[in-house]
């Protein structure tokens, strides 16, 4: 993991295309702003924990056909 410290105003760069501003300082609490290109997906990690549990469950409840019961058997001629 990389710790870096930054002040009211400072930022990170990702990339060439995602900055990470320090916006807030508040007691104990810190605001970041971050600037990304609409595509990027950005979540508070409980939320994209919840997320992925959503998926597995999802991927976990689908029941697809078996593979046996739709391919057709190949016969030797």
């Amino acid at each position: 993991m990389l710790v870096l410290t930054r002040k009211l105003g400072e930022s990170i760069t990702i990339d060439d295309d995602i900055k990470i501003v320090v916006v807030q300082i508040k007691g104990g609490h810190v605001r970041l702003g971050i600037e990304a290109p609409r595509n990027t997906k950005i979540h508070r990690e409980e939320i994209y924990i919840a997320i992925q549990e959503q998926n597995k469950l999802a991927a976990e409840s689908q029941n697809p056909s078996p593979v046996k019961s739709v391919a057709k058997p190949v016969r030797a001629s």
